[in-house]
């Protein structure tokens, strides 16, 4: 997570804001008491003024009341005496004017000698009507604020004013004293807001510290890191949110625990499952596949993640995601090609939400190859068999209807057909008895004798029996290197197989041909070798000639009385020994069948 710019922190926008609150409270206490005072300190100067022209104006109205008889001059002096004494509040007092009832200035004081003029003020002549004027004015020359009176001079007995006193006082004083006071406010604010701004940063520090633990705490959680604790500074809302914080980790870091363990278990389920797994999301793409589906598919996980499961099935083209989802919940996928056969079976289940919408699948896949193999050899196996009892029962059928038709009395054609009767019955019973023991082998009822044998003499008796029967015309060439050879076998079981092997070299060997028997040791084997000189076998039908019922050519087989289950019960009698048994053949070369079999050599001194 990216760090938090300086301007965009709690913690700084806590201290602003804590900030900005102390200075919109202070100016509103500023203004308010700025405000308020400056209209005190007028207040009270201006009604300085008018209490001392109030005085002077008594005074001035005493003089001007005086009998007629009375010196003009000496009204005039004891007036100006008056003004002349008129205190100046700290030369506050710029200009004080005596106006007689006609508008005549009396006596003057201050910057401009006006006596025995007349004045034009407005102000005077409301103060001559009876009324007091008053008002707050700027010098024009020097721009200083000036409080200017006009109050009427009345006395008892009289209804018009007899004078009027006329006085302009500066105010400057009174602002200067507002300009130190603002300016000592200010400073003080200024000192108040930087005290302010350190308690904000440190209250701020206290609410964010334990805040920023909690947001580096919550990182390392994001990284699956549980064990860190969050630091609990005290018992309010912050350290009782410290405190779940806390709780809540030990619960994620118990859940996680599970979780895991759970996931451990699953990815090990599905890591030694014999059968795949492939998982999609709501939208048919594989999301998780097991080694198994891996295996099964010839594919690579990091390659299809993300990729259909319609196309890993190779289904795309058949049907859509939603036909998938409505059709049934298994079907076979056929993945075989010109060389091998491979099928699997898909069996999935669609993993649904609340709402019945899909949310996922799952798809479990089976091998089934071997299965279907097996089932199409069951079924080629009962076409067989049906096949080959049907022959000689249709033949037995057709020489019976004959005999019953009158054949048995011509002393000629009934013993023919009887004979006809008995080998076919004989055929039928030879399959029987091959089926029969080819189901206990596949059963593994064996019902072998082990006994211990000496396989060269063994061997060699065999073909001494075939040679006493056998044509003229065909020779048999004994090639056997080894002296003696012991071996744990079923004498009777392995001399059905070799009987077999050299009942289909003299079928199949020409008049004038040959057949050679061959033995030798190979490793910790014993290898026997039948070898003819017949036409072969072509190299495509090398490997099925062990199977069931398989003839390379099948009405020559038929012709020489074979069941087509004689390589077959052979295989399995060699293989449930421990040996092996295959084929090797040109077309038109003769054929070689070779076995093996575990044996111990003896020694010279053991043989004797």
């Amino acid at each position: 997570m990216t760090k938090v710019p300086f301007f965009k922190s709690i913690h700084v926008k806590f201290t602003l804001m804590y900030v900005l609150l102390i200075v919109i409270a202070i100016q509103i206490i500023s203004v308010y008491f700025i405000q308020q005072l400056e209209d005190r300190f007028k207040t009270n100067f201006q009604n300085s003024i008018i209490e001392r022209v109030e005085l002077l104006v008594y005074n001035v109205g005493q003089e001007l009341s005086k009998a007629s008889d009375t010196d003009p001059a000496e009204i005039d002096d004891n007036i100006e005496a008056l003004v002349a004494n008129f205190p100046t509040l700290n030369n506050a007092i710029r200009e004080v004017q005596v106006i007689d009832s006609d508008g005549e200035v009396l006596v003057t004081r201050g910057n401009i000698d006006s006596g025995g003029e007349r004045t034009n003020d407005v102000r005077v002549k409301q103060a001559l009507l009876g009324s007091q004027d008053s008002d707050i004015l700027r010098d024009p020359s020097n721009g200083d604020r000036l409080f200017v009176l006009a109050m009427p001079v009345l006395v008892s007995g009289k209804d018009t004013a007899i004078g009027a006193i006329y006085v302009e006082a500066s105010m400057e004083e009174v602002y200067e004293q507002l300009t130190e006071i603002n300016t000592i406010l200010v400073t003080a604010t200024i000192i108040a807001l930087i005290i302010t701004a350190l308690l904000g940063v440190f209250l701020a520090r206290t609410i964010t510290r334990p805040m920023s633990d909690m947001r580096n705490h919550a990182l390392i959680m994001a990284r699956g890191d549980f064990s860190r604790k969050v630091k609990v500074y005290g018992d309010d809302e912050i350290g009782q949110l410290a405190s779940a914080f806390n709780d809540l980790t030990r619960k994620l870091q118990e859940a996680n625990a599970i979780t895991e363990g759970e996931r451990k278990k699953l990815s090990s389920i599905l890591s030694f499952m014999t059968d795949g797994v492939v998982a999609t999301d709501s939208d048919g793409m594989i999301i998780l596949m097991n080694d198994r589906a891996e295996e099964m598919l010839n594919v690579s996980r990091q390659n299809v993640l993300g990729t259909s499961i319609l196309k890993l099935f190779r289904l795309s083209e058949q049907m859509s995601w939603s036909e998938f989802y409505s059709g049934p919940e298994s079907i076979l996928l056929d993945f075989s090609d010109e060389e091998e056969t491979y099928i699997l079976r898909s069996s999935h289940s669609f993993i649904l939400k609340e709402d019945g919408s899909i949310n996922g699948l799952i798809a479990v896949l089976h091998d089934i190859t071997e299965q279907e193999q097996i089932e199409e050899e069951r079924r080629e196996f009962v076409v067989n068999v049906s096949h080959e009892l049907r022959t000689p029962l249709t033949t037995l059928k057709s020489y019976i209807e004959a005999l019953q038709a009158g054949a048995w009395e011509d002393k000629e054609l009934a013993p023919r057909f009887l004979a006809v009767l008995g080998d076919e019955t004989d055929r039928m019973i030879r399959l029987v008895n091959d089926l029969l023991q080819l189901s206990k082998m596949d059963k593994n009822e064996y019902d072998f004798q082990i006994e211990e044998v000496e396989f060269i003499d063994y061997f060699n008796k065999i073909i001494d029996r075939f040679e006493m029967s056998k044509q003229e015309t065909i020779d048999f060439v004994r090639d056997l290197q080894m002296n003696a050879a012991y071996v744990q076998i079923d004498k009777d079981k392995m001399t059905q197989v070799i009987d077999n092997i050299i009942s289909n070299a003299l079928k199949y060997s020409p008049e004038g041909g040959s057949i050679t028997f061959r033995c030798w040791q190979q490793g910790k084997r014993l290898r026997i070798s039948i070898i003819d000189e017949g036409v072969g076998i072509p190299k495509a039908n090398l490997s099925k000639i062990f199977d069931r019922f398989y003839r390379v050519d099948r009405a020559r087989s038929r012709q020489l009385g074979g069941t087509g289950l004689g390589l077959a019960i052979a295989k399995d009698i060699i293989h449930a020994h421990g040996g092996d048994i295959w084929a090797e053949s040109e077309w038109g070369k003769g054929a070689t069948i070779s076995f093996t079999l575990p044996f111990k050599k003896m020694s010279g001194a053991d043989y004797e």
